[in-house]
């Protein structure tokens, strides 16, 4: 990777950077504090650092979306020796400074077509005339590896996979050739080989165009793999800052090194992962074992669920009187078991039926052919709807997104509750609170949680509610689609550590699905490898890391970043 020269003058300049948050009655809350930063032309710099560290804070700062009551104040804040500032005259966002935001649904309008958009944004920005904005937009769409991206940018941002959604807002932020890009988590929600082009790109435009970046993420392979230099921020201050290799591999202050210490290894497999100063909440005899009541299943067979032959077909546009439209199959002929007690990983790009066959597995689609069996209970195309509903009644889902999947109307009492009330769990309303005080307790979450909403708590915490929520219905088997993406490395290992507690204390079935491959190797018993609606290979989690059978997961694990460096600092458990 070739470095930034320190005597480089900053494109961007930060000194004495301060972000608070003035309520009408009482003390301002500084959620950045005293930040000194330099960019230079064409370098990368990380921000990394846990929830509520402030990173995003900072990028907000930049791109003044600081809304009242938060004030924005620093001694120098400027972009090639000018004071930065928007408006009338001043800078302007989208063409001088551009953002990459980490959801890629709330980034991009869904009345227009993913050609409005950028035609709009060139047009707007670089004065071009409509064909010659047009051809710009293919050519951006063509730049972040979109496929057939003549027809493509005709569709809507529904039309596209979260992987491709996010393409098309990093096309969005590039489009103008901004001199600054601050890219907050760009590919949390990604598999490793499209994150691997989308940093590549990054970088790549970057150096071209003299972009400075500023990158904020909790993904210590993005830093290893593109940034020149990280800062490490605690409790809105920045903690260390320095080159990447020396950073990542010899931390100097002691919350960088706990940070760092919490990544997965990626090149041998641990028995828990390092969280330090974390308490660990101990199981409870009374509540596991009303947890484990619910698990009377029929049927001697070691396999919990089995798979046999699973297809999947879509219609995206009918034909003539119904026929020959065009159709896709998004999970093709898949068969396999999940035994009782076994963590199972599902990995593979976006688009690869991963997601589309959990939600198979949980009853939400049926399978055009096939079968599915959990529990003893078995469900295909010809099921009926009372018979799904049986089928579903011991399995839950953990989804990505917990602020999404929890109703942010109700407390947290009445969210944990209401599965036990609806399945009738519980001797009355009393029986119920304490079971739901006992549930929050065996996730790590404090009393006075009860009462409170989810937008009160971090991800993390909101993620051991969702948790939570999925335990009071007393399932054997958990779903759990991509619980952790969207989660710093240090509230990763936590919650990681709490499903494999879950596990093995209340023998819990799961399948695990994500696009990270270190934390799969740590997670999962066997790992199942997707591509095209197929599964291609499917083994033992260091069999398959060790000795990959087929050249497609060899690729998958080429990509994997570098973190040798980070991996010393593991623990070998």
């Amino acid at each position: 990777m070739p470095s930034i020269p320190a005597s480089a003058e900053p494109r961007l300049r930060v000194r004495g950077l301060d972000v608070a948050f003035h309520p009408k009655d009482g003390v301002p809350v500084f959620a950045v504090q005293g930040v000194d930063l330099d960019v230079a032309a064409g370098e990368v710099l990380a921000v990394v650092g846990e929830s509520g560290a402030g990173k995003s804070s900072i990028g907000h700062a930049f791109m003044d979306l600081v809304d009242p009551p938060g004030r924005v104040r620093a001694d120098i804040m400027a972009l090639d020796g000018e004071p930065l500032r928007y408006g009338s005259g001043g800078h302007v966002r989208g063409r001088d400074v551009s953002v990459i935001f980490q959801d890629p649904l709330t980034s991009l309008n869904p009345l227009f077509t993913v050609e409005q958009q950028l035609v709009h944004m060139v047009r707007h920005h670089l004065r071009l005339d409509r064909r010659a904005a047009r051809e710009r937009a293919v050519e951006m769409l063509d730049e972040v590896g979109i496929p057939d991206p003549t027809r493509r940018v005709k569709q809507y941002p529904h039309q596209f996979s979260g992987g491709m959604r996010q393409r098309v807002v990093i096309a969005l932020a590039l489009a103008c050739r901004p001199r600054v890009v601050i890219a907050d988590e760009p590919t949390s929600a990604l598999d490793v080989s499209v994150q691997a082009q989308i940093l590549d790109l990054i970088r790549k435009l970057g150096h071209e165009q003299r972009m400075a970046t500023l990158l904020i993420t909790h993904d210590m392979g993005a830093v290893a793999q593109i940034a020149d230099r990280v800062a490490v921020m605690r409790g809105g201050r920045i903690v260390e800052t320095g080159a990447v290799a020396e950073v990542l591999r010899r931390p100097k202050a002691p919350y960088s090194r706990a940070l760092i210490a919490a990544v997965p290894p990626t090149d041998h497999r641990i028995d828990r992962f390092r969280v330090p100063d974390v308490a660990v909440h101990a199981s409870s005899g009374d509540l596991d074992a009303w947890l484990r009541a619910g698990g009377a299943e029929a049927g001697g067979d070691d396999a919990l669920v089995r798979l046999e032959g699973v297809t999947k077909r879509f219609a995206l546009s009918p034909g003539l009187f119904g026929r020959g439209g065009r159709i896709l199959t998004a999970v093709d002929d898949v068969s396999l078991t999940i035994g009782r007690g076994e963590i199972l990983g599902l990995v593979g790009e976006s688009g690869s039926g991963k997601s589309t066959l959990a939600q198979i597995v949980a009853g939400l689609h049926r399978p055009s052919t096939g079968a599915v069996a959990f529990a003893g209970r078995t469900f295909d195309a010809t099921t009926s709807a009372s018979a799904l509903r049986a089928y579903r009644s011991g399995l839950q889902m953990v989804f990505q997104d917990p602020y999404s999947s929890l109703n942010r109307r109700l407390s947290v009492r009445a969210i944990v509750g209401e599965p036990i009330r609806t399945l009738g769990l519980a001797d009355g309303p009393s029986a119920e609170a304490r079971i739901v005080a006992a549930l929050l307790e065996r996730v790590g979450l404090p009393a006075d949680a009860l009462h409170r909403h989810p937008h009160a708590f971090s991800g993390g915490q909101r993620q051991r509610i969702a948790i939570a929520r999925a335990l009071a219905a007393r399932p054997r088997f958990l779903l759990c689609d991509e619980p952790t993406s969207a989660l710093d490395v240090s509230i990763q290992a936590q919650i990681l550590n709490l499903l494999k507690d879950l596990r093995d204390d209340l023998g819990l079935t799961m399948l695990f699905i994500t696009h990270d491959l270190a934390v799969v190797r740590q997670m999962c018993d066997r790992i199942g490898v997707m591509r095209g609606g197929r599964l291609v290979e499917l083994a033992p989690s260091e069999q398959l890391f060790r000795a990959p059978a087929q050249p497609y997961t060899r690729e998958l694990l080429s990509l994997l970043p570098d973190l040798a460096g980070l991996d010393a600092a593991q623990p070998t458990g």
